[in-house]
């Protein structure tokens, strides 16, 4: 017997995009799976969509709008599966990502399997392009966090990983405060939880960007106090299982990098983000420029640039 694979998709206002998923999990190779769908209160025609695709594996869940997590959670609770991929309804699964990721995972309940990723923009897969990334190998899971954080842009993605039933259990579930990034406190207990990640080269993630209005682009107060919430929790998290110089060296970039994306605009977040790092070594990680900013940083320190590009996007 194959494992059964339960695919959970939280879906809000999903209508444009959430066929394309669909679509992308009925066209695995691996056909054990069930797709476990919760609306989370959608106004839009998300619920008439998902009801054109006729298939018994797939099961649709309703709950009033409680955020992404919430219905996440509710997904995970309603699932059957002995190994579990999150699944946000805009993205595409290659057609043997299910299949590949089960094969390297080899029923063993300790380990987690990754795969490779991509952007595409404006809805057309024709602008996918890979983005490759030192952490495209087998590593053990406390490794693989240390090195993917090491320049504070960690692409943890729900759906690049299949997680087997028991390590979620222990790990615990979605932090239903968490908005913006969500995915790295969840996936930070996920990982220290486990023993390796196991990387698949033949499955890939098409990760759809560029859209109007998303959340990874929310600039909102809620949103960065979210941001804060979950990079606290997840530094802390592996902290407490590794404390050696990379580790902490790796976590002093992460909030470096929350710093240089919070400042002007939330002072008192930033002030407390200053306060985790003077307790971790002094961070590595420049401030993000390019084009005409990097030109103006021979003559600006980056918090004078900030204060301008504030002052312009106004």
């Amino acid at each position: 017997m194959q494992p059964l694979v339960s695919v959970c998709m939280p879906a809000y206002n999903a209508g444009q995009f959430i066929a394309e998923a669909i679509r992308s999990v009925i066209n695995q190779t691996y056909k054990n799976w069930e797709l476990i769908i919760v609306n989370d209160g959608s106004t839009d025609e998300t619920v008439s969509i998902i009801k054109t695709f006729p298939d018994e594996r797939i099961k649709i869940f309703h709950q009033e709008n409680k955020g992404q997590c919430a219905a996440a959670n509710k997904a995970f609770k309603m699932s059957n599966g002995a190994l579990i991929k999150f699944f946000d309804a805009d993205d595409i699964l290659s057609p043997s990502m299910l299949a590949s990721q089960v094969a390297r995972l080899n029923y063993t309940p300790l380990n987690v399997a990754s795969a490779q990723w991509g952007r595409f923009y404006d809805n057309d897969l024709n602008t996918f392009k890979l983005s490759p990334e030192s952490v495209w190998r087998d590593m053990p899971s406390t490794e693989w966090l240390v090195e993917s954080w090491k320049n504070a842009q960690p692409m943890m993605q729900c759906a690049l990983w299949l997680i087997p039933r028991e390590i979620i259990v222990k790990a615990g579930l979605w932090d239903e405060r968490l908005s913006l990034i969500n995915d790295f406190d969840f996936f930070t207990r996920v990982l220290v939880n486990s023993q390796t990640v196991l990387f698949t080269p033949d499955a890939c993630l098409y990760y759809r960007s560029g859209i109007k209005g998303s959340l990874s682009d929310t600039k909102t107060r809620k949103a960065f106090e979210s941001a804060y919430l979950s990079i606290e929790q997840a530094t802390q998290t592996l902290l407490n299982v590794r404390d050696d110089q990379n580790a902490r060296l790796s976590c002093a970039n992460i909030w470096q990098n929350f710093i240089y994306e919070a400042y002007p605009l939330y002072s008192d977040l930033v002030q407390k983000a200053e306060s985790y790092k003077l307790h971790l070594p002094a961070p590595t990680l420049p401030y993000p420029s390019g084009g005409i900013t990097k030109l103006m940083t021979l003559f600006f320190n980056w918090k004078t640039l900030k204060l301008i590009k504030n002052k312009l996007q106004r």
